[in-house]
């Protein structure tokens, strides 16, 4: 028997297929992007401290939101003819959920600012803070016990199930950090350094469950700029020590801060939004797995710093709990007998 495809079933595939592509192109540039920050933050920061660094991030990140936000909506303005959309916005276009109102209010609006406070003020912060501690590798591969719990919290909250497996896995993880925090880089036990990379993972598992459940009711783009702000507005009681610091800096800090800003801020937390309106929470936390990989690889190459044997053996240990209690189990075929 032949079945034939109408037009909009193939145009259906070739969109969803399209689609795909994007959401794993996207989903890419964040690893890269993120693995990156990892590396930059170790580098600059040996001239500006955490709350500076901080500030001088999430600024020029705000800047550069601010840009990628006019352009989106003076596109979609002329490609709309100028139609204005839901509150007074340009017409309904794919930035995040078409046909929402893209500016946020009332208890919407709190809970963004409070959301960008925790994402871009007090993860950035205690990860700066962190990497004063440790070396970049060794911090990626605690932070990135994150999807573990963000697959925790989006089972609970967000009804996205609750493996059989994650009991597991956390025991895995578990051990990994255990190790770690007796083996780091510099061949004794650093606990500040360890808890403020654990922070981080829970601060950054809150912010992407909290991200997840506001997507759906505006655009991810106008989301991750307010933000910015908000974690901006935060962190200006460290301005003082930003001018001062970055006033003696080489132009070389000066210019990792801003990269910090531009790359692995404004347009790594967009393509994590767009990935995010796309995919389960756990399931995308989960991608970012790859980033501890990348960033020993960079800190090597760039810093000449590699995590002692044994955190690695951690880390491995860790990402293999990760894994066991986020990545889908294989469905098995059943035969008829």
């Amino acid at each position: 028997m032949t079945t034939t495809s109408t037009p909009a079933a193939t145009l259906g595939r070739a969109t969803s297929s399209r689609a795909g592509r994007l959401t794993a192109a996207a989903m890419a540039v964040t690893v890269l992007l993120w693995a990156s920050a990892f590396v930059a933050i170790r580098a600059v920061g040996h001239d500006v401290d955490p709350g500076p660094l901080t500030l001088g991030r999430v600024a020029v990140g705000s800047v550069a939101l601010t840009v990628m936000l006019l352009v989106v909506r003076v596109r979609r303005r002329v490609r709309t003819g100028g139609a204005p959309g839901p509150g007074g916005t340009p017409g309904p276009g794919r930035a995040g959920v078409p046909g929402r109102a893209t500016v946020p209010r009332g208890r919407l609006l709190l809970l963004v600012a409070v959301w960008g406070v925790a994402w871009f003020g007090a993860y950035n912060l205690t990860l700066n803070a962190a990497e004063q501690h440790l070396d970049a590798g060794t911090t990626a591969l605690l932070v990135n016990i994150a999807p573990m719990l963000v697959a925790v919290l989006a089972g609970v909250l967000l009804g996205e199930g609750f493996p059989r497996r994650l009991l597991v896995g956390i025991g895995v993880a578990f051990t990994g950090v255990v190790v770690i925090a007796v083996a780091t880089s510099s061949g004794r036990f650093d606990g500040v350094g360890v808890v403020l990379g654990l922070v981080s993972a829970v601060l950054y598992a809150g912010a992407a469950t909290l991200q997840k459940r506001l997507l759906p009711h505006m655009d991810a783009l106008t989301m991750t700029w307010l933000g910015c702000l908000a974690g901006t507005v935060a962190s200006l009681p460290f301005l003082p020590g930003l001018v001062s610091q970055v006033s003696v800096a080489t132009s070389s800090t000066v210019l990792g801060i801003v990269y910090l800003g531009v790359f692995p801020t404004a347009i790594a937390f967009s393509t994590w939004g767009y990935v995010l309106t796309r995919a389960s929470a756990g399931r995308t936390a989960a991608t970012t797995y790859a980033v501890p990989a990348v960033v020993v690889l960079l800190s090597w190459a760039l810093l000449a710093e590699i995590p002692a044997p044994a955190a690695l053996l951690g880390g491995v240990l860790a990402l293999a709990g990760v894994a066991v209690a986020t990545l889908p189990a294989r469905r098995r075929a059943v035969r008829a007998r």
